[in-house]
């Protein structure tokens, strides 16, 4: 574990067709972030992705959306990690997750991939699981066969308006996981 995150990923497919769809949940992060922050993306081939140079707090802070698509994430972040030497441990990945109602938001160290292909492939290309991961939560179908017509869903105007409350409260931890105060981070954003 580290104090000392340099890039924010936010997990999500390209394209004007999965823009409004719960899978693009990492993305709608990233988007807050530039929102809130100031700066834009711009697509970078070498890097298979878009990125966007943010400050917070003064800190200076990377952000890339792959346009890969989901299952080809470690791709992007791969080129952009190995380039810049950072390490698995100096990352954070906003992703959907199923089991998490919407309208929750979650920090976590590593762990296993829950079946997230995003997730899979990152943890595969950097040979690490060691990531720090905000979960944002989408809800769950009910069932295993209706997941990916799900997760490639758009949301109910109710669970939409719940995951971006959500995502506007991890923005607000920010400056918290920026300065290593992860403990805090987590307290503040698990008990909204």
């Amino acid at each position: 574990m580290t104090d000392r995150i340099q890039l924010v990923v936010g997990l999500g497919n390209p394209g004007e067709k999965y823009l409004q769809t719960r899978h693009n949940a990492g993305f709608w992060f990233a988007d807050e972030l530039v929102r809130r922050y100031g700066g834009s993306f711009r697509e970078e081939a070498r890097y298979k992705g878009a990125l966007a140079r943010i400050r917070v707090d003064g800190t200076e802070l990377v952000l890339l959306k792959p346009l890969t698509f989901m299952n080809r994430s470690g791709a992007s972040v791969g080129a952009y990690a190995r380039f810049f030497k950072i390490p698995v441990e100096n990352i954070l990945v906003a992703h959907d997750e199923l089991d998490l109602p919407p309208g929750t938001c979650r920090l976590k160290w590593g762990g296993g991939h829950g079946g997230h292909n995003g997730l899979r492939d990152i943890a595969q290309v950097m040979g690490s699981r060691e990531f720090l991961r905000l979960r944002v939560g989408i809800g769950h179908p009910g069932a295993a066969p209706l997941v990916t017509n799900y997760v490639l869903g758009k949301p109910s105007p109710e669970d939409r308006a719940a995951i971006l409350r959500s995502l506007d409260d991890a923005a607000d931890v920010m400056p918290l996981v920026l300065e290593g105060q992860m403990d805090k981070a987590m307290q503040q954003l698990h008990t909204r």
